[in-house]
């Protein structure tokens, strides 16, 4: 064999090596390439699920709570605790303060009224309340069993006004008659008043309630 022709045979094979050598880099390229894109697809996949694990969460307590809410709209729960029955407990004497301008509220202390009890403090000179009218009163009202007042318009500084077919029994019955200008003293039993659910945090079921009234306007319906 001609020295040329060993030439041209060692440079083919030089370029032949050359030539494998380099798709073999390139093939290892795209592996490293495939392999870092499957890793980071592999951590973006775990990443989003932790996130959409703790998004679930969030989105279960939420829903919890919403859930929390509407039971209490629908006065189904409370948050407030409950209060004792008042069922069968004596009444006391008044033991708070008066606001300014209130008069006192005269409990008749011991057992608590079973029917309802009126009246009037002071005679009105006016018109006279009828069974359906819209009045416009300034009142206090106390607990039997506690004494202690649980509204009164005085601390707010003006009447209210209301329909007496809206209201508590003790009121629907207890009111008519009165003239405006008056007073009266009602004794409305539990049954007549909030009954056996009471009105927390308040007013304790089942307990008899004391007012005493003054019409300052009445509007027949």
């Amino acid at each position: 064999m001609s020295g040329k022709k060993r030439n041209r045979q060692r440079v083919n094979r030089q370029r032949a090596a050359a030539l494998a050598a380099r798709d073999a880099k390139r093939k290892a390229a795209r592996r490293r390439v495939i392999l870092i894109g499957g890793g980071a697809v592999a951590v973006l996949v775990i990443v989003f699920g932790i996130v959409l694990t703790r998004g679930g969460g969030d989105d279960k307590t939420k829903l919890d709570t919403t859930k929390s809410t509407s039971k209490v709209a629908e006065g189904t729960t409370t948050t407030a605790p409950a209060l004792p029955s008042a069922a069968g407990k004596p009444c006391v004497a008044m033991t708070d303060p008066l606001p300014a301008g209130a008069p006192a509220v005269p409990v008749e202390v011991g057992p608590p009224p079973t029917q309802l009890i009126k009246k009037d403090l002071k005679e009105g000179t006016g018109a006279v309340v009828g069974a359906t009218d819209t009045v416009t009163a300034n009142y206090i009202g106390v607990s039997c069993s506690t004494g202690k007042i649980f509204d009164a318009s005085y601390s707010r500084g003006q009447p209210a006004s209301f329909a007496l077919n809206q209201v508590i029994k003790g009121w629907t019955d207890g009111l008519p008659g009165m003239k405006v200008g008056g007073q009266r003293l009602l004794g409305i039993p539990a049954d007549q008043a909030y009954g056996a659910e009471g009105r927390p945090p308040s007013i304790a079921p089942n307990e008899a309630l004391w007012f005493v009234v003054e019409i300052t306007a009445t509007k027949p319906a």
